[in-house]
């Protein structure tokens, strides 16, 4: 009706569940990865819950079409069945053709027949039931015993619940706990967000575009989102009616007004409910009730807290090299060493070459006589090692000017010259 006009090639919120619409969003993925990893991985039974109009079903299509050709598939849609028409119904869906006068022993006698043929080909079976909250408690336990066909090693069949909310409610029921305890992945599919509803409604507008496609404005989606709660289905109903009174109005361009004026038209002719922001349910987590998944979690836990160890190790060895630069900082602060001739010890490990004293003329024979040690008294040694050169104190010296005295030859002055040369003397006569 408004496809040419808008320049699309279908409509974009039709209610059909088409697997080429899905927009991946965040809990689209995570509750599709679950389904794979539980179809691929045999992980026993799988239940995966929504509110109406969630996307489960456009979900289911779209796993299933990602399936390889070695699998076969029984997809039980009408689920207001007793426990033998269950298995009819599983039966025929496989091609197999039941026969009304076979007792129950025999159909299922026949149905395990079936499956080990298809292992035997390298085949697997996988079984979904949607609509799984309509189930009788009898159907449901019939569910659970096709689950114990089964060779040595693996499962021969794979079974997926798919469901409304009140599957987990019946599944609580004391006399399900068998079937409860096969469970290994479950999952509650979420509604969307603002942000995955504005990109919901305009990757949907991008897929059924031929030319450049339209897209809402974020107040535009926002509204939608406040009156259909993030559930897909309402925002297709609601998306599908504004586009209708934009053709209906000639506005190429969607505003808030003509959005408002068309969720007023829908609760009129009570398509819809009056948003009620109060109510949420209950489950609006999603969780992964498996053992695999619980190991992960574990095994994440542990990796984290070696990886906290192994930093708390390095800052420990950082804070014990931090104190003893600072310890050796504060010592040279307050020591700090001598360098030069006047440093003891001295710096240099190097031994300083012996300097050569000069030979000194040898002592005239009157002021030998007047000395104050006898000639025969013996020179005492003193070794060079005793004092290294190391351990020399080197003085300063200072050049200066000659200075002319009068030759004096007193005794004294004989004496002073043999005993000190020909310095002059500290005090004068």
């Amino acid at each position: 009706m408004y496809e040419r006009f808008f320049n699309l090639r279908e409509r974009p919120f039709s209610l059909s569940p088409d697997p080429d619409y899905l927009y991946p969003s965040r809990v689209h993925k995570e509750a599709l990865s679950y389904l794979r990893y539980g179809i691929e991985g045999h992980a026993g039974f799988i239940v995966v819950t929504g509110e109406i109009g969630s996307g489960k079903t456009t979900l289911l299509q779209t796993a299933l079409r990602s399936l390889d050709h070695q699998t076969s598939v029984s997809r039980i849609v009408n689920t207001m069945l007793d426990a033998r028409e269950l298995i009819e119904a599983v039966m025929l869906d496989f091609g197999l053709q039941p026969s009304s006068d076979q007792s129950k022993p025999l159909l299922l006698r026949e149905l395990a027949r079936f499956l080990v043929e298809l292992r035997s080909m390298g085949r697997l079976a996988l079984l979904v039931i949607d609509e799984a909250q309509n189930l009788s408690l009898a159907a449901l336990e019939e569910v659970r015993m096709l689950s114990n066909l089964e060779t040595e090693k693996s499962k021969l069949i794979q079974i997926a619940l798919i469901g409304q909310p009140s599957l987990r409610e019946l599944l609580q029921r004391p006399e399900l706990e068998q079937l409860r305890q096969r469970v290994t992945v479950s999952y509650h599919l979420q509604a969307l967000d603002t942000a995955d509803t504005a990109a919901y409604i305009n990757h949907r507008l991008r897929r059924a575009a031929i030319g450049a496609p339209i897209e809402l404005s974020r107040d535009v989606t926002d509204l939608i989102h406040l009156h259909s709660e993030g559930i897909p289905r309402k925002i297709n109903v609601i998306a599908d009616a504004v586009l209708l009174f934009g053709y209906g109005e000639e506005q190429r361009t969607i505003t808030v007004d003509l959005t408002q004026q068309a969720i007023e038209e829908l609760e009129t002719t009570g398509v819809i409910q009056p948003a009620d922001r109060s109510h949420r349910s209950p489950l609006s987590t999603p969780r992964l009730a498996t053992a695999s998944h619980e190991e992960e979690l574990r095994a994440r836990e542990a990796r984290l807290a070696e990886r906290e160890r192994q930093i708390a190790e390095q800052q420990r060895v950082i804070n014990e090299e931090y104190r003893l630069l600072k310890l050796r900082s504060e010592r040279t602060a307050a020591d700090p060493p001598l360098h030069g001739d006047w440093s003891w010890p001295p710096v240099s490990t190097s031994p300083r070459p012996e300097p050569v004293a000069a030979p000194r003329a040898p002592m005239p024979a009157a002021a030998s006589a007047g000395s104050l040690q006898p000639a025969h008294a013996p020179a005492i040694p003193v070794p060079a090692a005793a004092v290294s050169a190391q351990q020399r104190i080197v003085m300063p010296t200072r050049e200066a000017a000659p200075v002319q005295r009068p030759a004096d030859r007193s005794v004294w002055a004989r004496l002073r010259r043999t005993l000190f040369g020909e310095s002059t003397a500290a005090f004068e006569d």
